[in-house]
Formats: C-alpha cells, sequence, structure tokens
C-alpha cells in the first residue's frame, strides 16, 4: 500500500491525457454550478494552495470511478477567501449529500482557516471522515498528529491482477478495511500477516 505523493498528482496531467486533453478552465467551466442536490462519493477537503496537486487527486480519484466534490470546481461563485453565511451555507449543503470527507493533509492545510471547519462539521454530520495525506515522498504509512490522529487515514494500492489502483481505510498498518466497505459501515479490522 502506498500514499498520493506530491510529484504522482502533479504529473497526473500526463497519465490522464484524455481527462486533461482539455484545459482547466474548460472543465471547470463545464462542472460548475452543479444543481445543490448532486450527490458526491467524496468531499475532499483540501487548500487552495495545493490546487495544482488537488487538481491531480481529484482526477486520480475520479480515474477510479468515484464522484469528487472540490469547491473551486463545482461551485467556483463561492470565495473561500471571505467567509460568509452563503458560502457556509453552500458548503454545508454539499457535504450533507456527499458520503464522506477526504481531509487532504499537505503543509498548506495547517494554515487552512476552512479545514478544520469542514472536518469538524462533517464528523459531526456523518462520522465519515478520513485523512487523506499527500506525501512529499513515496511512503506507505501515515502517523496523524493532534486531532488529525483521530481518523483513519486512506492509501491505495494497486492489486496484481487489477489494472486500477483501489483504496483502502486504514487505523495502523495492519487494520484496514476496504473503502467502499468502509462506506458502508465497516470499521478497520485487524488483519494478521
Amino acid at each position: 500500500m502506498s500514499l498520493f505523493t506530491e510529484d504522482e498528482l502533479r504529473s497526473a496531467k500526463n497519465s490522464h491525457r484524455d481527462y486533461f486533453q482539455k484545459s482547466a478552465s474548460t472543465i471547470i467551466l463545464e462542472e460548475r454550478n452543479l444543481p445543490i442536490s448532486q450527490a458526491f462519493d467524496i468531499f475532499l477537503s483540501h487548500s487552495y494552495l495545493d490546487k495544482d496537486v488537488i487538481f491531480g487527486l481529484n482526477a486520480e480519484l475520479e480515474k477510479m470511478g468515484y464522484t469528487v466534490y472540490v469547491d473551486w470546481i463545482a461551485d467556483d461563485q463561492l470565495d473561500r477567501r471571505k467567509v460568509t453565511k452563503e458560502t457556509a451555507d453552500t458548503i454545508r449543503k454539499r457535504m450533507k449529500n456527499s458520503k464522506c470527507l477526504f481531509f487532504a493533509t499537505s503543509a498548506n492545510s495547517q494554515i487552512s482557516k476552512w479545514m478544520p471547519w469542514e472536518c469538524g462539521y462533517f464528523d459531526g454530520l456523518k462520522d465519515k471522515v478520513a485523512i487523506l495525506p499527500v506525501a512529499k515522498t513515496s511512503q506507505s504509512t501515515y502517523n496523524g498528529q493532534e486531532y488529525l490522529g483521530l481518523y483513519p487515514y486512506v492509501d491505495k494500492i494497486k492489486p496484481q491482477n487489477g489494472t486500477n489502483e483501489i483504496l483502502w481505510i486504514n487505523e495502523s498498518t495492519n487494520t484496514y478495511t476496504s473503502f467502499e466497505k468502509w462506506l458502508n459501515g465497516e470499521k478497520p479490522y485487524l488483519h494478521n500477516s
């Protein structure tokens, strides 16, 4: 199993040529202003300063077959630099229509004013929060600090007989479950090696 890396996500444009045949602005124009009732598998909480990495992460998750909410793609009218009741209301509605929240950690996530609020709100709303570490270098485990250590973390694996990577939800290196089972209520469990 391995974590997503910054370099991997930045180069996602090369590995997803058909997705990126269009410019980023064209994709945003096509996907923005989705109906507020639109359902998503994943609400992707992130720092806007990581936009290039998040664009690649969004593409990777969509390639795996998941619907992903990224605010500046789906709701480009929002200005996350300004905290308003309207912005918070839109974000809350999008969270209510999402099955889970992935908290994409990075150096920039530590300075985000929105991410802790999104994490706390979603945890109270649905209790389906997982940390998605975006590592600087290739590694296979994550150790959360402070309140982030309370949540399981996301990694991926490419099955020996498969072509697409799949997501796993982990509490530790030997306590995990598949993303789909986690979404359906199964907690990570101990696997004997």
